[in-house]
């Protein structure tokens, strides 16, 4: 008798030693919320918990293969697309996640890890704009990662133009923005979920001491998990926020350089938390 299987959930991105950022920190945070993680690789890195020192950037056509080759075989439940790394990659995972337009995709561009090379790049940020931003279920950037997305389409400003900033993005064809680090107080940390109607929630979380490798891949894997285990996109963002932050709260110094989050806090017996 075939057994009932765990929401399938592929994720596109970069490969990381460490286990911080990227596909394996995806996979863990999918394993971790009961779901099973299937992975197309994007970039190689080279680094370490201080720093990532290289990267080295995965032929278009082999991100195809890679997609086309699983999906043809299992059905999966979400998409995660992470860090792309080039135009051409950019191009392929929107021909590819196009063909399923029913199923979530959670998109997180970013990573304050990686090297400066190619993330800064317009035209890059131009591609993910035209070709996968509207596809989007729900797009996850910090404040200082939405107004450089905006500065594609406008000048740079000092004035407050998040609001703005935020409508053009829903405008585009994305469902859901979330947005990381939006005002509050000094000792807190706060998060905006956004649609085309406004504010969906804003929550606050107290600021936890430390430097921390892998917080956002964390959380939008977690919100990955949950929308493939059924959750709608307001509950989903509220769970993977309080489990983040529960991994931040039990990071691990793993080397000489960030701490890291603790994807698997809630199995290890108390005494091993202590």
């Amino acid at each position: 008798m075939q057994n009932q299987t765990s929401p399938l959930i592929l994720t596109f991105g970069v490969t990381d030693p460490v286990g911080a950022i990227g596909i394996q920190a995806d996979l863990a945070s999918f394993a971790a919320m009961g779901c099973h993680g299937l992975s197309v690789i994007t970039s190689i890195l080279i680094g370490d918990t201080t720093r990532v020192e290289d990267m080295q950037i995965i032929d278009a056509d082999w991100v195809a293969d890679q997609a086309r080759v699983v999906l043809e075989d299992m059905p999966v439940a979400a998409f995660k697309v992470g860090v792309l790394g080039s135009i051409e990659n950019v191009s392929v995972i929107a021909e590819i996640v196009s063909d399923y337009p029913d199923i979530p995709l959670i998109l997180d561009p970013f990573s304050s890890a990686m090297p400066d090379q190619g993330l800064d790049s317009e035209d890059l940020l131009i591609a993910m704009r035209e070709l996968l931003i509207p596809q989007t279920t729900l797009l996850l950037v910090s404040t200082v990662e939405l107004a450089r997305f905006a500065e594609t389409w406008r000048e740079p400003s000092a004035d407050d133009t998040m609001a703005l900033d935020t409508m053009r993005i829903i405008d585009l064809g994305c469902e859901y923005l979330f947005v990381t680090g939006t005002p509050c107080d000094v000792h807190d940390v706060a998060n905006t979920l956004f649609n085309e109607s406004g504010v969906v929630r804003h929550d606050n979380w107290q600021r936890q001491s430390g430097s921390f490798l892998g917080a956002g891949t964390t959380l939008s894997a977690t919100i990955a998990a949950m929308l493939a285990n059924g959750l709608d996109v307001p509950e989903a963002v509220l769970e993977a926020q309080e489990f983040t932050i529960a991994a931040i709260a039990h990071a691990q110094r793993l080397g000489m350089g960030k701490l890291i989050p603790d994807r698997y806090f809630w199995a290890r017996e108390p005494d091993d938390l202590a």
